[in-house]
C-alpha cells in the first residue's frame, strides 16, 4: 500500500481522511499547515492531498514549491468552484482535484486510481509522431531531450499516443488514463491537454488534434 500525505487546516476533515485512506491499507500522515511540508515529506509520500485555502501558505503555493521536490500525484481538495482557480492548480503541476464537499468513496477511488497508474510496470518503449515513450519509466522524450510532463499529463499523453487515430471524449480519456469511471471534471482534462501541447510546441511538435464536439486524438502518422 501507499504513503499518503494529507494537508488541510480542518482537523475534523484530516481525521476523516486518515480513517478513510487507512481503511484501504495506506499509511497516512496529516498536517494542518502548508508551511509544515518539508522535503522529507516529499521523499516519503506516494500521493499528496492539498487543501487550497490554508493560512500562511495556500495550496497553490505549496504545490508550486513541492513540484520540484515530489514526483508523486498531487490532488487538490478545494471549496473553490471557479474554473480559473481549478485550472491554476493544474497549471502549477497538480494532477487532479476534488471539490468540497466530496464523498469519501470518491476520494478513495481517485487516490487509488492515481496510485494504480503510478505503480504499473510496462516494459518497453514506443515512438509516436516524434515522441518516444519509455513505458517502464513513465517518461517521454523528444529526440534525446526529456519532455517534462507531470504524472497526469504523461498518463493522458500516453493513452492518446498508444491509441493514435482514435478519438476520446474528455471523460473517456480520464477513465482510460486513471481507471476511474466517475465524475471527473472535463476542465481538468482540457487544462492538462493545454499544458501538454505547450510543452510539445517547444519541440515544434503538434500531434494532438481537437475533434470539435467530441474530444481529442493523436495524429495517426
Amino acid at each position: 500500500m501507499a504513503n499518503i500525505l494529507a494537508v488541510d487546516d480542518d482537523p475534523d476533515l484530516c481525521a476523516l481522511l486518515r480513517t478513510a485512506l487507512e481503511r484501504d491499507g495506506h499509511t497516512v500522515t496529516v498536517l494542518q499547515r502548508g508551511s509544515e511540508v518539508t522535503e522529507r515529506h516529499c521523499a516519503w509520500a506516494d500521493c499528496i492531498l492539498l487543501d487550497v485555502m490554508m493560512p500562511d501558505e495556500d495550496g497553490f503555493s505549496v504545490c508550486k514549491r513541492l513540484r520540484a521536490l515530489a514526483d508523486c500525484p498531487i490532488l487538490f481538495l478545494t471549496a473553490r468552484t471557479e474554473e480559473a482557480d481549478v485550472l491554476k492548480g493544474l497549471g502549477l503541476g497538480g494532477d487532479d482535484y476534488l471539490t468540497k464537499p466530496f464523498r469519501l468513496a470518491e476520494l478513495r477511488a481517485r487516490v487509488n486510481a492515481h496510485l494504480r497508474r503510478q505503480n504499473r510496470t510496462p516494459v518497453h518503449r514506443t515512438r509516436r509522431s516524434g515522441v518516444t515513450f519509455d513505458l517502464a519509466a513513465g517518461a517521454a522524450f523528444c529526440g534525446d531531450e526529456p519532455l517534462h510532463l507531470t504524472r497526469a499529463e504523461y498518463a493522458l499523453c500516453e493513452v492518446l499516443a498508444l491509441h493514435a487515430g482514435r478519438t476520446f471524449s474528455k471523460e473517456q480519456l480520464y477513465e482510460a488514463a486513471f481507471g476511474f469511471d466517475g465524475t471527473a471534471d472535463a476542465s481538468a482534462v482540457t487544462e492538462h491537454i493545454k499544458n501538454i501541447r505547450a510543452k510539445l510546441r517547444a519541440f515544434a511538435l503538434q500531434p494532438i488534434e481537437t475533434v470539435w464536439g467530441i474530444g481529442y486524438r493523436w495524429k495517426n502518422e
